[in-house]
């Protein structure tokens, strides 16, 4: 690592724990079952993925021209690749590096993140969920990736000479798009109001509910079949991700857990809501998560 001895790491991991304890409640709740170590982890790498989407998605970037946002995500990708390499320039940049000294992993995720706010440049709609799922891989699946060397995998799965090592590369990319797909029915209104429909115009056509109504946050028969839906698929991507979680370290396995059910939660909020996510923000009530807190751990024990 270069360049980084002005750089108080303690305090820079501070940031990177308030920062994710402010706008990512229900996930930061999941990191603090982490080991100390891991935990760190999870917030810097949530940081850096925080201030990817802020690039596009913050109140400032939405009054900038197209122009400027890519210049901009050029060069954070030049910076990312920077750190990679070794040059740290701030504390966010030595979080990272620290990061990737203990927890080695490939550059690919973050460079596919970056694409992915490059999709959002000249892309507010999607035809098709096969279109719309390469965007959530993107911008969320790939978080899985970046994240699944620092769970680790349970050392019984890998120590004996006839295991073969197995791969929850794919139950951790199909959690991240469960997530996402999860903000897109929570996000709608707020989308709305930046010109972006991300649920699929193929789904809007099949439940016959226009753009247009959508646009108005118009409640009827079919948006409430529409998004049971979205619901359903987005339930269907958590499930694809269960299957994975049992390959990960003890340590990691409560926390995945936690996330992924707590997560999951969003979407029982939105039925709660009688899919009117327009005038309503989806929400997990603190109760909900206390007590889902030991039940997980029980899951992980057992499953």
């Amino acid at each position: 690592m270069k360049n980084n001895s002005f750089v108080d790491l303690d305090k820079a991991y501070e940031i990177c724990r308030k920062e994710t304890a402010q706008w990512a409640k229900t996930f930061y709740l999941g990191t603090l079952l982490l080991p100390p170590n891991k935990r760190k982890a999870i917030w810097a790498i949530y940081v850096w993925c925080r201030r990817t989407d802020e690039l596009m998605d913050s109140p400032e970037a939405q009054q900038r021209p197209i122009n400027e946002l890519a210049d901009r995500l050029d060069e954070w990708e030049a910076k990312t690749r920077g750190i990679f390499a070794g040059e740290v320039k701030d504390e966010l940049d030595a979080v990272m590096a620290d990061t990737f000294e203990h927890f080695p992993q490939s550059i690919q995720p973050y460079l596919d993140m970056i694409e992915g706010q490059r999709m959002d440049l000249n892309t507010s709609r999607y035809s098709t969920f096969k279109e719309l799922e390469l965007y959530c891989y993107r911008v969320a699946g790939t978080v899985g990736l970046m994240t699944q060397n620092v769970m680790g995998l349970d050392p019984a799965y890998t120590n004996a000479p006839w295991s073969e090592k197995p791969d929850p590369s794919k139950a951790a990319v199909a959690l991240g798009i469960a997530n996402q797909l999860t903000n897109i029915l929570r996000d709608v209104g707020e989308d709305r109001a930046r010109g972006r429909i991300y649920i699929p115009q193929e789904d809007l056509k099949k439940f016959g509910y226009s753009e247009s109504d959508l646009m108005a946050g118009k409640i009827n028969s079919q948006w409430k079949e529409l998004m049971a839906f979205q619901l359903k698929r987005a339930r269907e991507w958590f499930s694809s991700s269960e299957a994975g979680i049992r390959w990960l370290s003890s340590d990691a396995r409560w926390p995945v857990w936690t996330s992924l059910r707590l997560y999951r939660g969003i979407l029982n909020s939105i039925e709660r809501l009688d899919y009117d996510v327009f005038n309503n923000r989806a929400y997990v009530n603190k109760w909900v998560k206390i007590l889902e807190i030991p039940i997980c751990y029980l899951i992980a024990q057992t499953k």
